[in-house]
């Protein structure tokens, strides 16, 4: 097994992104733009019929702009895509933004689409799920939930703007959680900062 820098596996190939409709799908998009300039990552992505409608609200942008990012796409109900079964291997999935629906659905193992579905085949065959769950403030059913996914191996990683970066731009801000996000599946990417070291240059759009 190769590490890079960050300690982790080098190796990645495959990552599943899913993109629900909670607030916040600019970490969606912005995550799959990333990836896709990495060479030699597949992204498959879902995404959810109330994700398309966030996504035009919130940055005007169409579903077919975030879909083009993708190597591969499946339908929100698509239960005979690839990731739907473990025998597809890849290196982990992140929902998103991650709505409170959702979590809640794999908090409880209730495979409703292909979004739940994918992230139970991750659970179950032991590999990275990270949630980036959008909602404030939370109840106790959210906290149970949370709770719930972490002890079956998931990871909740509300995407908290790094502010100790001392930056102030939005998309450089969500950058930051996305090079994160990558680094914790194991993909090296130039968006990943380190407290105390100079951080690399981003991406130019």
């Amino acid at each position: 097994m190769q590490l890079n820098q960050h300690g982790v596996n080098n190796m990645a190939k495959r990552i599943v992104v899913a993109v629900t409709g909670s607030t916040g799908a600019v970490y969606g998009y912005r995550l799959l733009l990333a990836a896709s300039r990495i060479k030699g990552l597949e992204t498959h992505a879902v995404i959810s019929n109330g994700a398309i409608k966030t996504l035009k609200l919130e940055t005007g942008l169409d579903a077919s702009d975030m879909e083009k990012l993708a190597t591969h796409v499946y339908g929100e109900y698509d239960f005979t895509s690839k990731i739907a079964s473990g025998s597809f291997i890849t290196s982990g999935m992140v929902v998103a933004p991650c709505s409170m629906k959702t979590l809640s659905a794999i908090a409880i193992g209730f495979e409703q689409n292909l979004v739940s579905r994918a992230a139970m085949v991750s659970l179950k065959e032991r590999r990275p799920l990270i949630l980036l769950a959008r909602e404030t403030p939370l109840n106790l059913i959210h906290l149970r939930n949370m709770v719930q996914v972490t002890e079956a191996g998931g990871t909740i990683m509300p995407p908290l703007p790094p502010l100790y970066f001392g930056e102030n731009d939005i998309t450089k801000l969500v950058d930051l959680t996305v090079g994160r996000v990558l680094t914790m599946l194991g993909v090296e990417n130039n968006l990943m900062r380190e407290w105390g070291t100079e951080g690399k240059e981003p991406y130019e759009d």
